[in-house]
């Protein structure tokens, strides 16, 4: 069982209108938008046991490959679990979804070969925390893949996505903050950062406060102190 004695709420988050909108929106941005060729990219070659944070509504499920053992799919928001465990059912590999928060990963100790986040690093409430779970319950070597809302380079959308992160944007959105340095945050909790591409979604046209990303891998070290790095001990 992948579970340990962590007691994390059942609902940690709760937007249903929000988890609505977007189960209808990321459907229409994976099939038009381009969004199921990055979510391809992102877990080609996985393998072994893998744990998703914040699995939404279970659109990278089909994209792993038959090498990955399992997959352990947390997601806090009820709407958006029922809609994953539905699409969890049509996966080519197993696929356990259960709540859990980012913050608090119900789960043990370097359990896993591989974490994956994907567009979820944006809303949760503490990264380097939700980090350093991470960091955790990955094995030494094992691998983050992420692909993310990312701090725009140019100087403009920058200061306007910080504007909207201080005001509407994450009431609107699900907590979505969209000028998070994500890269930086994964290089400073511990992480040794592999090959990353930054680019725009979409790549032309009107540029949204979410247009810019990045999708990349990182490792969580061999040779790093195993109680080190925020890792709790007890656990």
């Amino acid at each position: 069982m992948p579970l340990c004695s962590t007691k994390v709420p059942r609902d940690a988050v709760h937007h249903p209108l929000f988890a609505r909108f977007y189960a209808k929106l990321s459907v229409t941005a994976d099939l038009k938008g381009g969004i199921a060729a990055y979510r391809a990219e992102l877990l080609d070659g996985l393998s072994g046991r893998v744990i998703e944070i914040g699995a939404g509504n279970g659109l990278n499920f089909r994209h792993y490959p038959r090498a990955v053992s399992e997959v352990v799919a947390l997601e806090p928001e009820r709407t958006l679990r029922k809609l994953a465990v539905e699409a969890a059912l049509h996966a080519d590999v197993p696929v356990d979804v259960v709540p859990g928060a980012a913050e608090a990963l119900p789960v043990k100790n370097e359990g896993f070969d591989a974490a994956v986040a994907s567009l979820v690093l944006c809303t949760v409430r503490d990264l380097p925390r939700a980090l350093s779970e991470i960091r955790r319950v990955l094995r030494p070597g094992g691998e983050l893949r992420f692909f993310e809302h990312q701090l725009a380079e140019g100087r403009g959308l920058a200061r306007t996505q910080r504007a909207l992160d201080r005001t509407v944007w994450p009431r609107l959105f699900g907590g979505c903050h969209t000028a998070r340095d994500t890269v930086a945050a994964i290089e400073a909790a511990g992480f040794e950062l592999g090959e990353y591409r930054r680019f725009r979604v979409p790549d032309g046209g009107l540029q949204l406060p979410t247009s810019p990303c990045v999708l990349g891998v990182a490792r969580r070290p061999h040779d790093e102190d195993r109680r080190g790095a925020g890792q709790d001990p007890t656990r």
